[in-house]
């Protein structure tokens, strides 16, 4: 169970990254209007998307299977 000071710490640490991350957001937004010109559009191949998509699946799969469906044999 989580203690009192590290639940503090977790809290003051998430109000920390968020406030943070705010003021990045809106430097970048002021400056993304800019930075589009710079960037070419590069299309990608149907197999390789696909490819991908299919190995992200297998990867989330396993994953699920490993934490919820795997029973370690008992010795």
């Amino acid at each position: 169970m989580l203690s009192k000071k590290m639940l503090w710490a977790s809290l003051t640490a998430l109000v920390l990254l968020t406030t943070t991350s705010g003021v990045t957001l809106a430097e970048m937004s002021a400056h993304s209007s800019e930075q589009n010109n710079q960037f070419n559009h590069i299309e990608q191949p149907l197999a390789l998307k696909v490819g991908v998509a299919i190995a992200g699946l297998a990867l989330i799969g396993l994953e699920l299977w490993w934490f919820l469906i795997y029973k370690s044999p008992e010795s």
